[in-house]
Order: C-alpha cells, then sequence, then structure tokens
C-alpha cells in the first residue's frame, strides 16, 4: 500500500491563489484612493470653464425677490446654491450660507430644488435667507441641465458667466475657506 502525498500542480495552485491575490490587489487600490488625499466632495464637473446654463426661473412666490435668471450673473461673480427645504444636510449648511452672505463681494442666488413653494418659504422663514434671487425648479430640470447630482451643491459662477467651480454636498466652515472662498478669490480677479 502506497502513501502518496499528492503534490499540488503549479496550476492548482494557482487557482487557490488567484482570489487571494485579486482582493489584496483591490485593496491596494482603495487605499491608495483614501491615502491620496482627494476630497470627494470635489466630483469632477463637464461644465466647468464653460457658460452657466442658460436659466429662467420663476421667483419663489411670498419671498419679495426674483426668479433665478441668466442675466442674475451677468457681470457679477455668483454663488448659486442648490437647496431644498427636505434635505437635511441643506439645513446644515444653511448657517455657512448665512455666514457666507455678509461677504458682499459677489451675488447670492439659491436654485430651489423639487420643493413645494410653502416649504422652501418656511425654511427660509426659520433659518434666515441669505439669498438675492430664488428661482424654483419644480420639475428639476434646470438642475439636470446644471449637471446636480444631488442637493446640496454650491457653484461659483465667474464674472464672465462661466462656471468655475462645483461643490458637492454641504458647506462647512473649513470648506468654505479652504476651497470656497480661494475659488471666489480667483473668479473676483479674473477680467
Amino acid at each position: 500500500m502506497s502513501t502518496e502525498t499528492e503534490t499540488p500542480t503549479p496550476r492548482r495552485r494557482l487557482f487557490v491563489l488567484l482570489p487571494l491575490l485579486i482582493f489584496l490587489g483591490l485593496a491596494g487600490l482603495f487605499l491608495a484612493q483614501l491615502l491620496s488625499g482627494r476630497d470627494v466632495s470635489e466630483v469632477p464637473s463637464a461644465l466647468i470653464g464653460l457658460p452657466a446654463p442658460q436659466t429662467n426661473l420663476p421667483a419663489l412666490e411670498g419671498i419679495n425677490l426674483p426668479g433665478l435668471d441668466s442675466k442674475t450673473f451677468a457681470g457679477k461673480v455668483t454663488l448659486v446654491n442648490v437647496f431644498a427645504s427636505w434635505c437635511a444636510p441643506c439645513r446644515e449648511e444653511h448657517p455657512v450660507l448665512l455666514a457666507l452672505a455678509q461677504d458682499k463681494r459677489f451675488v447670492m442666488a439659491a436654485l430651489n430644488y423639487k420643493d413645494q413653494p410653502e416649504n422652501a418659504r418656511r425654511f427660509l422663514g426659520d433659518l434666515g435667507n441669505p439669498f438675492q434671487a430664488i428661482g424654483v425648479d419644480e420639475a428639476g430640470r434646470t438642475a439636470i441641465d446644471w449637471g446636480v447630482y444631488g442637493v446640496p451643491e454650491t457653484f461659483v459662477v465667474g464674472k464672465d458667466g462661466k462656471i468655475a467651480y462645483k461643490h458637492v454636498g454641504p458647506l462647512t466652515a473649513e470648506a468654505v475657506q479652504t476651497l470656497l472662498l480661494p475659488q471666489i478669490d480667483k473668479a473676483l480677479a479674473a477680467h
């Protein structure tokens, strides 16, 4: 009787190790992305450097402000914030927007996304209104033109009417200092 032990062939060994090698490769790739320091709130936008989409949204009734119109951007640096009353992160970022509104070097405009007018009015009435123009995008079609992924999102539109920067997610005081204000300053300095 022979007690030969079967030695694994190189092919069988590779078959056993392949899932482990794939897992380690993917884990290394994910780790490299995490450690790259890339800010996940900076979602690349195909619209950066292009003219802001033609926009002509009606005003939010009951708030004595104009709607959102492409003329809003003419010759001024404009911050366009996409918000909704039903959006919890919008509520979180609102104090940051109120603080930004103190800076009179640029215009702050809003695109009210898929919201009920009475809810949007209540939201702004309860938390304060940092905006100089508010356009109502009930169906969300204009937001699609702007390349909006979700709310909140904030755009910097330069004096030339081109989108200079896009921030996805709620603005924080840190994001304003490190990301948004440098982009606003750059847009203000451009001729």
